[in-house]
């Protein structure tokens, strides 16, 4: 895949289920995301969205799988759409939906969402994995992606500076 993407083919997409169907397609839209011109990018990155962040605030099994190769779009200059990254991961970040359902389910049911939450925090905690590379997009040229950048940043837990493994709560070796 070139320098960008590094690591995609490893993953076993075909395993992971989205919205409609199979992630099998998601290395391919990652792809022209990464190396297509602006109209391509743009509408790989819709059906893109469909399959790990549907209608904007709906996480998928694949999303978490997802978002270091959307971070790597997002760091990456030769990417015509890395704002639009940007959203997309602010959208997965902000998606509440499989929580909030389980919350709202009453005892009985709740178990039926257990597996969507799991898919739905560890979509969270992949994007706050990407805040070094966010915080070094604040500053970005482009003002779209400096903003953008900036919004998901403000979107994280005021008290979130580092991932606790870098603060020293990690292991205990």
């Amino acid at each position: 895949m070139g320098t960008i993407l590094k690591g995609l083919r490893r993953i076993p997409w075909g395993d992971f289920q989205v919205p409609r169907g199979s992630a099998k397609d998601i290395p391919t839209l990652l792809a022209k995301v990464a190396y297509g011109d602006r109209e391509t990018g743009e509408e790989a990155l819709v059906y893109l969205t469909c399959l790990v962040c549907e209608l904007d605030f709906v996480i998928s099994e694949a999303t978490a799988p997802t978002v270091p190769f959307l971070l790597d779009l997002a760091a990456t200059p030769q990417v015509v759409c890395r704002a639009e990254v940007l959203e997309l991961l602010l959208n997965i970040y902000s998606s509440h939906i499989w929580s909030r359902s389980a919350a709202d389910a009453g005892p009985k049911y709740r178990h039926n969402y257990a597996r969507k939450v799991q898919w739905e925090k560890d979509a969270h905690q992949a994007v706050l994995a990407g805040r070094p590379v966010i915080k070094k997009l604040v500053g970005n040229p482009d003002p779209k992606v400096s903003k953008t950048a900036a919004k998901l940043l403000r979107a994280f837990p005021p008290e979130y500076e580092q991932p606790p493994e870098e603060k020293g709560h990690g292991s205990t070796r």
